[in-house]
């Protein structure tokens, strides 16, 4: 069941990131999952290199979300994206 659940909050932190840095068009559903859960991982990784703590579920998830749009900045940054429309 937590499987199930990764995947799916995965899937709309990867969505929402792909709206807010513009590559909707250009992504799928396993790429919104996967840049949702590998970008999650990102932004938990560098809160805690910088010493912040999310505590409550709110939180949690704009730093999930923060992280999920840096993978695709990166992402771009390196051409797997494209060119920023």
């Amino acid at each position: 069941m937590n499987l199930i659940i990764t995947l799916i909050i995965g899937g709309v932190v990867g969505w929402l990131a792909s709206l807010v840095m513009k590559t909707d068009a250009q992504m799928g559903m396993i790429a919104n999952v996967v840049v949702g859960i590998v970008g999650s991982f990102l932004g938990m990784f560098l809160a805690g290199l910088i010493g912040i703590a999310p505590e409550n579920s709110i939180a949690r998830f704009g730093v999930s979300l923060a992280g999920a749009a840096l993978l695709i900045f990166i992402l771009r940054a390196l051409g797997i994206f494209g060119k920023k429309a």
